[in-house]
């Protein structure tokens, strides 16, 4: 048989886990921010929340705290007027005590008067109220014809953010033959009564509610005539105090005991404070300034006396509206005593959902589930059920076999190399997918389609190659990748990223709005372009390739310069795109069996021997120019072509003259014009070592067009 002792070792660990839940759920209770950064939020066992602060910078105006560390523990007062007398015109609470004696047949006569600030007791920030230690008024009989009487009160002026809440505090009388009155404020005009006799709740005590909200605790108390009871009921009391505090005891009325446990620090008064002189904003309205309720999630409650308001968080939050990011979730899950859930519960901003057990229904709020389904249906269920779970497993195969896939498609990519390529990012398919629709084409190039979409929140164009089955697209989408993030040019097209998980790897480029210099040209809403935009058009796309050829890490060739290829941005500023041919003659040792690119465009040495050298980059170039002075596509029938002809017509002057394009074929131009047909006709000759080099022919674009701009 297991012993006590054994059993409690068993529980042991289960008592741990408790213990671990509850410390958790007290820390995330404790880490909600109660005041600014920086601020202390504590004088001795006080909290002090903002708006009320104990430094400089730390609470609005009127809510300053003085804590008074000489005191053991440390005490926080309502700051005030320095100092205090008799007199003065206060703008700060303060507590003022007169002390009197009485002789029958004589008035009272004034002994002495102090004043005192209110020492504060706690703060609530979503009831916008605060206990602070306020005074009582008694009357003690020393002998048959001697007594003394003080009056006190707190006085909060009409400066301060404070009232005494009607609410909650109560006119509390404690004697066995007293009557007591509370002056109201002299706008009110009335004054509030309580009298002992026939009308206590209980003997010797009594109670009355406080009428207005005011700001004054002054209670005024009055004994019976009959003092026969003074030996053994020497003491009577009245005082404005928080209506939950006093449980009556008969002690009170024999002797002095009440007055000696309450005399130092007095009784618990609820104060109100607001924001003085600032209503809650109308629906729709912009805050005033001065508005306190800033975090999100809270809300502003009118002040007791308006104009005024005061903050609160909104339902299901908790914490300081007074403070940015102040008001937090409530995870009612966490607390099912205060949020009852006797199914599944799920915590919601504000709230929490509590729904039944799967198969019941009901009122799980309040522990009222039943079952769904007979016992007979119940059986359809489980066969339906079982059912629907082999088609989940059937998908989960599926989605597993998806997920192999694709890493397989990912590492036969280059993947785990291309994961160290800087400046490239890897994008996963389904990054993609929303951008890859037919509603998204902007172009179709000789690999593929382009798509144009949001990614990162930026515009970017999406290259997906269609399979042909070729098995050199790999080898050359893998190769755009290294080699392009290796570019970095104004006129070379910047490469984004890639994605890996599919058959051919798809490539992320920075989207440019002016499509391609073909759709410039030739489009049916053709773009007016002037002698100098073309002069730059061409004399920066020569830059970008000359870059390639010659000053990149390592010498690319792009083996497809066409129109098509020349992209252009809101500028009209080039940028070389769409050069991963490199990487097929690269692979060969400079040539390749798969001649890849636009015949019409394609060096006719390259086209007959398979060898791509940077002179067939020059080459194409040259049928770029022709296109851009004269207008007209180039061809690759011989019957129909630009190239043929401008070459026949160059050996006479006057008929190259007609072929350019006559919205920039004035007569101011001519003389570029034909200094741009003299660079195209070297860059077309058919002798791979007369043609000049990429970064020469730059160089005269770029003396040509400064030469115009200079006219």
């Amino acid at each position: 048989m297991a012993t006590p002792a054994s059993r409690m070792l068993r529980l042991l660990p289960l008592l741990v886990l408790l213990a671990m839940v509850l410390a958790a759920t007290a820390d995330e209770e404790q880490q909600l921010p109660i005041t600014l950064p920086g601020c202390p939020d504590k004088c001795g066992d006080v909290s002090i929340p903002y708006p009320f602060g104990i430094k400089a910078n730390c609470f609005l105006p009127g809510f300053e705290v003085v804590c008074n560390e000489t005191l053991t523990p440390p005490r926080p007062f309502l700051a005030a007027d320095e100092p205090i007398s008799n007199g003065t015109t206060a703008t700060r609470p303060y507590m003022m005590a007169s002390n009197y004696y009485y002789e029958p047949q004589r008035p009272l006569q004034l002994i002495n008067e102090s004043l005192s600030p209110v020492e504060l007791m706690d703060i609530s920030v979503s009831q916008g109220q605060l206990r602070v230690h306020g005074a009582f008024s008694f009357d003690c009989r020393i002998n048959q014809t001697y007594h003394s009487t003080r009056v006190q009160l707190v006085y909060l002026p009409m400066a301060t953010s404070f009232l005494v809440s009607q609410e909650r505090n109560v006119l509390l009388v404690i004697g066995r033959k007293v009557e007591a009155s509370m002056p109201v404020p002299l706008d009110c005009g009335t004054t509030l009564g309580v009298r002992t006799a026939g009308r206590c709740l209980g003997k010797g005590w009594c109670q009355g509610d406080i009428q207005v909200n005011t700001r004054g605790s002054k209670v005024e108390i009055k004994p019976g005539a009959n003092y026969i009871d003074w030996p053994t009921s020497p003491c009577s009391y009245g005082m404005v105090v928080d209506n939950s505090w006093y449980n009556f005891s008969e002690q009170d009325l024999d002797g002095d005991s009440f007055l000696r446990r309450n005399e130092e620090r007095g009784v618990p008064i609820v104060l109100h404070f607001t924001i003085k002189d600032i209503e809650c904003p109308a629906e729709g309205e912009p805050p005033p300034v001065g508005y306190a309720c800033v975090s999100n999630n809270s809300e502003c409650i009118d002040g007791p006396i308006l104009p005024s308001h005061y903050c609160n968080c909104s339902d299901g939050f908790h914490g300081n509206p007074y403070i940015p990011d102040g008001c937090k979730d409530i995870d009612e899950c966490k607390q099912p005593k205060l949020y009852p859930c006797y199914g599944k519960c799920k915590n919601t901003p504000g709230g929490y959902e509590c729904t039944c057990p799967t198969g019941k229904r009901g009122d799980p709020k309040a522990g009222h589930c039943t079952d769904i389904f007979p016992p007979a249906a119940k059986v359809s269920l489980g066969v339906i059920g079982g059912l629907f779970l082999m088609a989940v497993l059937a998908f989960y195969v599926l989605l597993r076999r998806e997920k192999r896939k694709m890493r397989d498609f990912f590492e036969k990519n280059g993947g785990p190399t291309l994961e160290k390529v800087e400046n490239i990012k890897i994008y996963k398919k389904e990054d993609l997918k929303p951008i890859l629709k037919s509603t998204n084409i902007v172009g179709h190039g000789g690999f593929g389609e382009v798509y144009k979409g949001l990614l990162d929140n930026t515009l970017v164009a999406v290259k997906k190659p269609i399979s042909s089955g070729n098995v050199a697209h790999n080898e050359q989408f893998a190769n755009e990748v290294i080699i392009q993030s290796q570019v970095n040019h104004r006129n070379i097209v910047r490469l984004k990223g890639c994605c890996l998980e599919v058959d051919i790897p798809m490539l992320v480029y920075e989207f440019l709005p002016n499509g391609s210099l073909h759709d410039i040209l030739h489009s049916n809403d053709k773009v007016p372009l002037d002698l100098d935009r073309r002069l730059s058009i061409a004399a920066e796309s020569a830059d970008g390739l000359a870059y390639m050829h010659s000053k990149a890490n390592h010498k690319i060739l792009h083996g497809d310069v066409k129109p098509a290829n020349i992209l252009l941005d809101d500028n009209f500023i080039p940028k070389i795109s769409d050069f991963g041919i490199s990487r097929l003659i690269a692979t060969d040792k400079q040539h390749t069996n798969y001649v890849i690119g636009d015949m019409t465009y394609m060096d006719p040495v390259y086209l007959q021997s398979g060898l791509l050298t940077d002179k067939s980059d020059v080459y194409s170039f040259g049928v770029v120019l022709l296109e851009l002075i004269c207008r007209k596509k180039a061809t690759h029938k011989d019957n129909n072509s630009i190239i043929r002809d401008f070459l026949q017509a160059h050996k006479t002057d006057n008929r190259a003259n007609e072929l350019f394009d006559k919205e920039v074929a004035i007569a101011s131009n001519m003389e570029h014009l034909n200094c741009v047909a003299v660079i195209a006709v070297e860059c077309l000759n058919l002798d791979v070592n007369q043609r000049p080099h990429m970064t020469d022919v730059a160089e005269r674009l770029l003396v040509l067009k400064r030469s115009l701009r200079r006219e």
